[in-house]
């Protein structure tokens, strides 16, 4: 179920507080999956032409014992105080629908913005120990996030907001479901979305349930106010 207009802006103030604030915006305002969202790369953002390229996916990491066979640590590899990563962090996004690039609102340039500054602060406190790997949400070393913690970091950001609990990809559902009340042309809303050409129907159909009842019920306010009979006196 996708969130109100009344709790994504709860989300968006209590977000504010965070660190890589903005990468909840762009969930929620643009839909991004968490895989494209903690993949973006700051190559593959242009703020001057207001426009973002999704070309890249997170991967969730896999790791390796890096301890001594002949004394194991006994925990599981993640976890193993001398792992090591066995996955690439990201990698390219396969299907033509889900390159895409996306437009970007004014406010929300101005958001990335602000963020792309704090980032390069980041980049010099960390000095020497900074991972030049081009993150556009990146740690305070400028290393990758896990999706795993940014799944307890949306959990978290749930609760602090005082909004119902929810997927991470109904973030994904919001943006959709505003885009269709909008009366954004379906094209662009499969655009947007990445939504594969033989399965954009099916998947704006989906939401129909939800924006069907939207629409009528705002239909009915506007309803109420031109065509109110006046009130005797």
């Amino acid at each position: 179920m996708p969130y109100s207009i009344e709790e994504v802006q709860s989300l968006l103030l209590e977000a504010a507080k965070l660190r890589n604030s903005t990468r909840w915006v762009v969930a929620l305002a643009l839909g991004l999956r968490q895989g494209e969202a903690l993949g973006l790369h700051w190559e593959d953002v242009d703020l001057d032409a207001g426009y973002v390229r999704i070309r890249k996916n997170r991967l969730r990491p896999k790791y390796r014992h890096g301890c001594d066979e002949g004394e194991p640590c006994g925990r599981k590899a993640g976890y193993c105080p001398q792992h090591e990563q066995i996955r690439r962090e990201h990698k390219s996004t396969k299907s033509r629908a889900g390159r895409r690039t996306i437009g970007l609102p004014d406010p929300l340039i101005k958001l990335i913005r602000h963020h792309q500054e704090v980032q390069a602060g980041e980049r010099l406190a960390a000095g020497a120990d900074w991972e030049d790997k081009g993150y556009v949400f990146a740690s305070p070393l400028g290393g990758p996030l896990g999706p795993n913690t940014d799944y307890h970091v949306w959990k978290r950001l749930l609760r602090d907001a005082g909004v119902r609990d929810g997927r991470l990809h109904d973030a994904r559902h919001t943006a959709a479901t505003v885009l269709l009340l909008l009366g954004v042309p379906d094209v662009v809303v499969d655009s947007i979305m990445g939504w594969e050409p033989g399965g954009a129907a099916r998947m704006r159909a989906r939401y129909m349930h939800i924006t069907g009842p939207m629409l009528r019920k705002v239909a009915q306010q506007v309803g109420d106010v031109l065509w109110e009979l006046p009130k005797a006196n």
